[in-house]
């Protein structure tokens, strides 16, 4: 049998041709030190983008929302966010294992926020309780299906955090296929929080990394808890260098991701197992009303060829990514129509 379809997620992508000679190309140097260039010049960049003043490398892209959860919330205080948010949900208890922060969530919507329900949640400091120090949103929403958030949602909560004096931080790890989506400039969404992370490893096909996008200030105290939570690294440049290539190259791209998305929620329309419009590179699959499981049509699935992201007993997740081309979404599109027919 071919090699397999890998639907998985799209950080399993290799780096290109174009992007393993950047990588080997760059200049480097000590990041502990602040003498990368690559580094300094991918952290300019990216800040420039989002209209802030700087911005961090930083590992990964759970490493750079805790980051941002610190600078924004002290220890014993609160975060808001969605009760599928990454930031509690894939991050092993991160927010109050490390930054001893205290976390409340509303229901899980996805990307359908309701600002008021948010702002009602707002606690001030005094009467003995926790006060909200931040909210944080998701865009796009992982759990939410590849759900972009509207802007005038965010427009919203962005207004009633600045009345409530709490900060705004976006977990924007899937950011860039927001902006393609919606065609809202990434500066727009960055005028709207405090604090963002951003992925480059997650569609954009760099090898690894996430930054922290802040003012000056923050940035810096950024850097002491990068280090602290041992994330300094040395010639990071060959990394950066990764991530600055997916920048230049492989954003207007995404749409093309998109597109196959949209073909596997259609040829699995019938079934009734797609969870809501699919507007990004992710298909929700909502098995609750399907004979088959999520770990069941993983295991089919695999058995010829495509494989299947399990999030949940009855949830499963497929994604497209660049290393998924047309041939391998036939085949998909072949394939998981007639495990649902069984």
């Amino acid at each position: 049998m071919a090699e397999f379809v890998d639907l998985r997620s799209d950080t399993v992508t290799q780096p290109t041709e174009g992007m393993r000679a950047a990588m080997l190309a760059a200049p480097l140097g000590d990041d502990v030190y602040g003498e990368d260039p690559t580094v300094n010049a991918l952290e300019a960049s990216v800040a420039a983008l989002f209209g802030h003043e700087a911005a961090m490398f930083a590992p990964s892209g759970s490493m750079a929302n805790q980051i941002a959860i610190q600078l924004s919330v002290p220890p014993g205080e609160e975060l808001l966010c969605d009760a599928d948010a990454h930031v509690v949900t894939y991050e092993v208890g991160a927010a109050a294992a490390i930054g001893g922060v205290s976390t409340r969530t509303w229901a899980p919507v996805g990307a359908d926020i309701d600002p008021d329900v948010v702002v009602d949640m707002i606690r001030p400091a005094g009467y003995h309780a926790v006060p909200t120090r931040a909210v944080a949103v998701e865009q796009t929403h992982n759990r939410g299906g590849g759900g972009v958030i509207p802007l005038s949602t965010l427009e919203g909560l962005r207004a009633a955090t600045t009345s409530a004096g709490v900060a705004l931080h976006c977990d924007g790890a899937r950011i860039w296929h927001a902006h393609v989506a919606d065609g809202v400039p990434l500066a727009t969404y960055g005028a709207l929080f405090d604090t963002m992370s951003v992925c480059l490893s997650k569609g954009l096909g760099a090898p690894v990394g996430s930054l922290v996008v802040s003012s000056f200030e923050k940035i810096e105290r950024a850097r002491v808890l990068r280090k602290r939570m041992g994330g300094g690294m040395r010639q990071a440049g060959i990394l950066a260098a990764a991530g600055a290539y997916a920048l230049e190259h492989h954003i207007s791209r995404l749409a093309d991701d998109h597109a196959k998305a949209a073909r596997l929620a259609e040829a699995l329309a019938p079934f009734g197992v797609v969870a809501g419009a699919v507007r990004t590179n992710l298909v929700p699959l909502d098995l609750r009303k399907s004979p088959i499981d999520a770990h069941a049509l993983a295991a089919a699935a695999r058995e010829r060829g495509v494989l299947v992201s399990v999030l949940g007993p009855r949830v499963a997740r497929l994604v497209t990514h660049m290393d998924v081309d047309d041939a391998a979404i036939d085949r998909a599109v072949s394939v998981l129509p007639e495990i649902f027919r069984r």
